[in-house]
């Protein structure tokens, strides 16, 4: 009977291993999601620190990799050192996805003082060619949010861009993807997405700092 107690008592603890696995899986995924993400953002928000908890989650699913690591073969090996150290470790894990929380919501305070500092320094260095990082920059989150503009796409009308080419137009990328024949001019305003891009960055930013506030809090929560 206290055999059977025992080898039960293992196959709960490795199943729990398989769960930290999956869930480290799953934390590293969430990390890498939002750096791919923010990669295309990236001049739209001068603070590096932004970064700090993508960072963080990654390091929190490296620790449960670890952790299950660690369970496993204490489990195997019925270690007491090894049991200690899990438990130690996946008090860390808790810990750090506290602060992983705290430092989401932080971050994303902060991001719409930073978009709104550096949006018009980005479309005043757009020049329309391929080889300028700003110009990719914008011209992709123009057509991905479907936007034009800082606020809007007469915004253009005050850019170096717009003064240098005197053609009365604005970017192509501000061209609803429906209107086949657009060419960003000015005289056909119902061609153009009407919506600015300032809102919606800051909008798209702060959904990806909430995906990392949610995962940490919700492993957080499944670990009390």
């Amino acid at each position: 009977m206290g055999q059977c107690g025992i080898t039960s008592s293992k196959t709960v603890l490795v199943f729990l291993n398989l769960i930290f696995w999956a869930a480290a899986g799953i934390l590293c995924y969430v990390g890498a999601y939002v750096f791919i993400t923010y990669d295309d953002y990236d001049h739209f928000f001068e603070d590096v620190y932004t970064l700090i908890p993508a960072v963080t989650i990654i390091a929190v699913g490296a620790l449960l990799f670890i952790i299950g690591l660690i369970g496993c073969c204490a489990t195997v090996r019925e270690s007491y050192c090894g049991l200690t150290a899990f438990v130690v470790i996946l008090l860390l894990v808790f810990m750090t996805e506290v602060a992983v929380v705290v430092l989401g919501y932080v971050y994303r305070a902060k991001v719409e003082d930073e978009v709104n500092s550096s949006i018009k320094k980005v479309y005043d260095e757009y020049n329309g060619t391929n080889s300028n990082a700003q110009s990719r920059a914008i011209d992709y989150v123009q057509r991905q949010l479907q936007c034009c503009g800082i606020h809007n796409y007469s915004d253009w009308q005050y850019t170096h861009w717009y003064e240098e080419s005197k053609n009365n137009s604005v970017p192509v990328s501000c061209c609803k993807v429906n209107v086949g024949s657009c060419t960003g001019s000015l005289t056909h305003p119902e061609d153009l997405y009407q919506e600015g891009c300032e809102a919606l960055v800051v909008k798209k930013l702060k959904e990806i700092m909430m995906y990392v506030i949610w995962t940490a809090l919700t492993f957080a929560a499944i670990q009390v």
